[in-house]
C-alpha cells in the first residue's frame, strides 16, 4: 500500500460558508417567530444548524512536517500533508504522524563476532517516516518495528565482521567505521522498508569485548603493539648499524675482518635494542686482545 493525497480543502474560506448557513438558520428562526414564514421553516434551521454542526467536525490541523492519514470506514483514503487550518469529508477518521526525523539509541547488545568472540556493541539510528499508508497499515507499531528491527539488523551486522583485523585490508568493527555504519544502515534500511520508514543515518555508539574476555583481548592488543614497537625498533637499529660499517670502512678509521665485524654488529644490536641503558665496557689493551 503506497501514499496518496487524500481530499481536503482550505480551512478558512470554508469557515464563511458554515457562517452564512448559520445565519440562515437563524433567520428561519425569526421569521417563523414574526409569523412571517409557516412553522416548518423553524424545522428547516434546525436542519440547517445541525447540517453546520456536522460540517464544523470536518476541521483539522496540521503542524509543519506532519501528516493525517484519512479512513472512510475503515478504507484507506488518503494523507493530507498540506500545513494550516483544513477541511475534509466530516465522515473521515483521522490519524496524525510525525514526519519529523527522529533518532534512538539502542541497548547494549551482547553478541558474538566473526571470530566467534563475545562483544558488546550498540547504535544509534536516525530515521523518518517517509511513507504515511505503509507505517500505519503495513505494520501494527511502526515506532517499536523500527526499534526492534533496529537491533536485529545491528546483531546480524555485527556477527559479519571481526572486532579487530588480523589481515591487512580485511574489515573490522574497529577500524572500518564507515564501511560498518554503512553496511549497519543499509541492513536497517532493508528491513524497514515495508514499514515506510527512511533510515537516515546509522553508527555504532559503543563496542568493546565482553567482560570475561576483555583482560585477555588487552593482553593481546599489548602484545601486537609490543611486537609491532620492537619490529620498528629493530629496523631502525640494522640500519644504524650499516651505516656505522659503512662510514668505517669509507674513512678508513680502522679495519675489522668478518669475525670482528660481526663482534661490532652483535654488541650494537644489544645497545640499540635493549629495554635498560648498557654499561660501557672500555677495551684498554690491543683491538685483538
Amino acid at each position: 500500500m503506497n501514499e496518496r493525497t487524500g481530499f481536503s480543502i482550505a480551512g478558512i474560506p470554508f469557515v464563511f460558508v458554515c457562517l452564512g448557513l448559520a445565519l440562515i438558520g437563524v433567520a428561519c428562526y425569526a421569521n417563523v417567530a414574526n409569523g412571517a414564514a409557516p412553522v416548518w421553516i423553524g424545522g428547516l434551521g434546525i436542519l440547517i444548524h445541525a447540517l453546520t454542526l456536522f460540517f464544523l467536525k470536518g476541521y483539522f490541523q496540521v503542524a509543519p512536517n506532519e501528516g493525517q492519514v484519512m479512513q472512510l470506514f475503515g478504507k484507506y483514503a488518503g494523507t493530507v500533508r498540506h500545513e494550516g487550518l483544513r477541511w475534509t469529508n466530516p465522515f473521515y477518521s483521522r490519524q496524525r504522524i510525525s514526519l519529523r526525523v527522529r533518532n534512538f539509541e539502542s541497548g547494549k547488545l551482547k553478541v558474538n563476532d566473526s571470530d566467534g568472540n563475545p562483544i558488546e556493541i550498540a547504535a544509534v539510528v536516525v530515521w523518518q517516516v517517509v511513507d504515511t499508508a505503509e507505517a500505519v497499515f503495513c505494520v501494527d507499531n511502526y515506532e517499536n518495528f523500527a526499534s526492534i528491527q533496529s537491533e536485529s539488523a545491528l546483531r546480524q551486522m555485527a556477527q559479519s565482521y571481526p572486532y579487530d583485523a588480523h589481515e591487512d585490508g580485511k574489515p573490522s568493527l574497529r577500524s572500518h567505521g564507515e564501511i560498518i555504519n554503512n553496511h549497519l544502515r543499509d541492513e536497517i534500511q532493508a528491513r524497514l522498508d515495508r514499514a515506510g520508514v527512511q533510515v537516515t543515518e546509522a553508527r555504532i555508539s559503543h563496542l568493546a569485548y565482553a567482560q570475561e574476555i576483555a583482560q585477555a583481548m588487552l593482553q593481546r592488543q599489548q602484545a601486537s603493539a609490543i611486537v609491532a614497537a620492537r619490529e620498528r625498533i629493530v629496523q631502525g637499529a640494522v640500519g644504524i648499524v650499516g651505516m656505522a660499517l659503512e662510514k668505517l670502512r669509507s674513512q678508513g678509521v680502522v679495519d675489522l675482518d668478518e669475525e670482528r665485524k660481526a663482534a661490532m654488529v652483535s654488541n650494537l644490536l644489544v645497545v640499540l635494542c635493549g629495554e635498560r641503558a648498557t654499561q660501557p665496557v672500555v677495551n684498554t689493551g690491543t683491538l685483538y686482545h
